[in-house]
């Protein structure tokens, strides 16, 4: 008797639990989300959905950028680099005016500006020539033709701090490398050289 009395409560309870679920919440839950699946009527759930992983993955990337992150900042160093390079036949009667030690000079790499670097050496070629002599034998002289006097030889070597990656400096977001021609420009001058060394230093140099 006891047992069939605490089964009708239990029905009972379950019977007002069900009505509460089916009126109240169901009307609550009905005027949160309507029957096309929007919130509120306006918002879809699809789209609120795609937003909330969208946001996700762009708060892992910046917080967590895990080794690709820290791979690409490690990669943003900037070191000390020296790069070497020819120039040869510049026609100019006063080089030596221009082309000093401690000067800047802006670097223009595939037609890219790159920013200035420091002439912190500035040698002179000479300008020979080979001449035959008497006995059939080669000797080398200075030129003496006029026009010589004009046409400049150069090595120079440019200082900078330059972004590395993979053993490569990156000027202004090109490679630079043995053979690749930067142009030099400033306030008097303009002219193409050839690039013959590059040395990465490091940060204490």
């Amino acid at each position: 008797m006891g047992h069939g009395n605490l089964d009708c409560h239990e029905s009972v309870v379950l019977s007002v639990a069900d009505w509460i679920l089916a009126t109240e919440v169901g009307t609550v839950f009905m005027a949160i989300v309507d029957a096309q699946g929007r919130l509120f009527g306006r918002f879809s759930i699809l789209d609120l959905g795609a937003g909330l992983v969208i946001l996700m993955v762009i708060f892992g990337i910046f917080f967590f950028p895990g080794k690709s992150g820290s791979s690409i900042a490690s990669n943003a160093d900037r070191l000390p680099v020296e790069v070497d390079v020819l120039v040869r036949g510049l026609n100019a009667s006063n080089p030596k005016d221009f082309m000093k030690e401690g000067a800047k000079t802006s670097v223009i790499v595939r037609k890219q500006p790159t920013g200035d670097a420091t002439l912190t050496s500035v040698r002179f070629l000479p300008r020979n020539m080979a001449v035959t002599q008497p006995d059939g034998s080669l000797k080398i002289l200075p030129d003496p033709r006029p026009e010589s006097a004009i046409s400049n030889d150069m090595v120079l070597t440019l200082r900078n701090n330059a972004q590395v990656v993979g053993g490569t400096p990156i000027f202004g977001g090109e490679k630079v490398k043995v053979g690749t021609t930067l142009e030099l420009d400033g306030p008097t001058y303009n002219f193409a050289s050839s690039v013959i060394a590059v040395r990465i230093l490091d940060k204490k140099s």
